[in-house]
């Protein structure tokens, strides 16, 4: 286990050591590449000067074949770097996998450890503990909601019937009470119209009798 532990960090040290090594070979062969194409152009040109003298033809020819070398390496440094890319692109991939697995295996080693400390029998004792004291809490809730002294000998239907007795006396005042009116809005007449003469309306004996009746009450 410790040797695991103490390994990872040298293992990321030695990926990291090994990428930044790459990463200096690759831009050394960035530079070479820079040089020998300068030296290419170089050779063309001269060829060119010489071969507008007619007796410097064979230098001319000579500088494409130093040309043609440099181009050859170029190609050779070409394939070097493309070399170190995919090089470079395996150990990185290989890296994050490590890293994911690493990351991985920690989290499944504090999932085993949590599991350890949780146990499925503290769980049901727990729980039993809970439901326990949420009964005895019922209960007491209970026995405060219970009356207690006179409250306890009220008979609760007897109750409920003199309610009843009380809600019917209520509706039978309502209902002996004498209808009323609501008063008649003013009616709003146009300037120059003379209003429409009160023609009395003629009651009848039902209703003569009932405000005869509502007149001796108020004596």
């Amino acid at each position: 286990m410790f040797n695991r532990l103490f390994g990872k960090p040298k293992q990321e040290t030695n990926a990291l050591t090994t990428l930044d090594k790459l990463n200096e070979t690759l831009e050394m062969l960035e530079k070479k590449e820079k040089v020998l194409v300068r030296k290419a152009a170089a050779e063309v040109e001269k060829a060119k000067e010489l071969a507008k003298a007619r007796n410097k033809r064979a230098a001319a020819v000579q500088c494409l074949k130093r040309k043609r070398l440099y181009e050859q390496q170029i190609e050779q440094l070409g394939n070097f770097q493309l070399r170190i890319h995919d090089q470079m692109i395996m150990l990185e991939g290989a890296k994050a996998t490590t890293e994911t697995v690493d990351a991985l295996r920690t989290g499944a080693s504090a999932m085993k450890a949590m599991q350890k400390a949780t146990n499925i029998d503290d769980v049901d004792k727990t729980m039993d503990e809970i439901n326990e004291q949420t009964e005895n809490m019922k209960q007491i809730q209970d026995a405060l909601s219970t009356p207690i002294g006179a409250a306890a000998d009220f008979d609760e239907d007897e109750l409920e019937a003199e309610l009843e007795e009380l809600e019917g006396a209520e509706l039978e005042e309502q209902l002996l009470q004498p209808a009323t009116t609501a008063p008649a809005a003013p009616v709003q007449v146009p300037a120059g119209r003379q209003p429409a003469r009160h023609v009395p309306q003629k009651h009848t004996a039902e209703e003569d009798e009932l405000a005869a009746l509502q007149a001796e009450m108020a004596l």
